[in-house]
């Protein structure tokens, strides 16, 4: 990404798309008519302190994020298909 003519640095973006992927996360779960987050990973079988981070947008791997999708029941593409540029 170019702010300026300068290129931002890889940390920023990164922390951009990491919270964008929480974002998604999070809407999803409210779409699915979860508004706790303590129940929607008990129901999906994810540690619920894990699952609150993956929201606020710390790394993930990706075997959890394909934990997270399938519980949503999307596939990768249709996952990354709203809420990313």
């Amino acid at each position: 990404m170019i702010v300026k003519g300068k290129r931002k640095p890889k940390d920023m973006v990164n922390s951009e798309q990491l919270t964008k992927l929480g974002n998604r996360i999070r809407n999803l779960r409210l779409k699915a008519g979860y508004q706790s987050q303590e129940i929607f990973a008990y129901e999906s079988n994810i540690p619920r302190a894990q699952y609150a981070r993956y929201e606020k947008g710390t790394n993930i791997t990706y075997v959890s994020l394909l934990k997270i999708i399938s519980v949503h029941k999307l596939s990768v593409h249709e996952f990354f298909s709203e809420g990313f540029d």
